[in-house]
């Protein structure tokens, strides 16, 4: 289940409040119904005057709401049996998060949050205000409140003393989580990703041509279905928790500190097979050199010695068919094989192998970690 299945066919009142935040809301729309969602906005008085109905009405095909008629708006979308499967609040400001928290819907989009809290439908909030007013210790508490009834609080960017509205990305990730059914809810997923670097002298590094694709469709895979996703890498990827390590040591070491109490641990990573004895300073160029490698050990081995998770390895080669088969019968549970085009590639062949069976896979990195997960579920 990629990101766009999830949202296809789904219907999502998109909720604008007055910020100055509201200006991303076209973008927004936009974004979702890519993804294949119907889209209905509904906007407070303040909101319609940083962004004019109209805008709304264009970026999602439908008119904007913008005030309670006869026809029951809040109802008709929110209430039970209503046609929405999500109301999403983006911007929200710290007025509107202090009205949902005490029950209060004096407005369009707190009688719409009102309505929908009482259904007990998704609903989720991203806020954007003033730093100052974030920090306020009765916002903090009517978030807090907020989110012990269920409802997903995307984390503001905190930048130039403001609270700024998530990126998109990361908003339409926390949409995708909040209609995913969440079936790994309560799981803890480490997985290591992208190239490891070893130093040959102060300037030069050994490394491989993987771009951590790969593990970047696997991490937001698993954050929409409801993880706690931790990636170990030298990126920086959204809505999980990011630990660096550049070389296979400190990836080694990170993996079994993460991974002592993870559900899964996924070994989507280039890891260092080997290493050089790193000389100082910079090498002379112009000269033939021998480097001599030594053998590193290997992280999922390491793991699944000090780990009760359920391991899934990557295996590079068609060849590998053999230690594909030798690990799955030592206990990993899925084994991942690709060829060497897949590298840096966005897309490529793969063929998953567990104990039920094989399947190939040729798509893109985000299909083939749907795969992965459909098949680990």
């Amino acid at each position: 289940m990629t990101g766009g299945r999830i949202l296809r066919g789904k219907t999502i009142v998109l909720a604008v409040t007055g910020s100055i935040a509201a200006v991303e809301t076209v973008r927004l729309a936009h974004e979702l119904r890519r993804r294949g969602a119907a889209v209905t906005a509904v906007m407070t008085d303040a909101a319609c005057g940083i962004v004019h109905p109209d805008a709304l009405t264009y970026a999602t095909g439908r008119e904007a709401i913008t005030r309670i008629t006869g026809l029951v708006e809040h109802v008709l979308f929110c209430g039970e049996g209503g046609e929405a499967d999500l109301l999403l609040v983006a911007p929200c400001t710290a007025n509107t998060i202090g009205k949902i928290a005490a029950g209060i819907d004096d407005t369009t989009v707190t009688t719409f949050a009102t309505t929908a809290l009482g259904r007990g439908m998704p609903v989720v909030v991203v806020p954007a205000m003033h730093e100052s007013m974030y920090r306020h210790p009765g916002v903090a508490a009517n978030l807090e409140r907020l989110q012990g009834w269920g409802v997903d609080v995307v984390p503001p960017r905190i930048e130039e003393e403001k609270a700024k509205i998530a990126g998109i990305e990361e908003i339409v990730l926390y949409a995708e989580r909040a209609l995913s059914g969440r079936p790994l809810a309560g799981k803890k997923v480490v997985i290591t990703s992208g190239p490891c670097a070893e130093a040959v002298d102060d300037v030069r590094v050994l490394t491989t041509r993987s771009t951590g694709q790969m593990g970047r469709a696997l991490a937001l895979e698993g954050f929409r279905l409801g993880a706690e996703v931790v990636v170990i890498h030298r990126d920086l990827f959204p809505c999980v928790a990011n630990v660096h390590a550049e070389t296979g040591g400190e990836m080694m070491e990170a993996a079994l500190r993460e991974a002592a109490d993870a559900d899964i641990y996924i070994s989507a990573a280039a890891i260092s097979d080997f290493a050089p004895e790193q000389i100082e300073g910079k090498i002379p160029s112009g000269a033939p050199l021998s480097i001599e490698l030594r053998p590193l050990p290997k992280v999922i081995d390491a793991v699944r010695a000090a780990s009760g998770a359920r391991l899934v390895a990557f295996k590079l080669g068609w060849d590998e068919e053999r230690r594909a088969a030798e690990m799955l019968a030592s206990g990993v549970s899925m084994v991942v094989m690709n060829a060497p085009p897949a590298m840096g590639a966005e897309s490529g062949e793969f063929e998953i192998m567990t104990e039920r069976g094989r399947e190939r896979i040729n798509g893109s990195k985000g299909e083939v970690a749907a795969a992965i997960w459909s098949a680990l579920l």
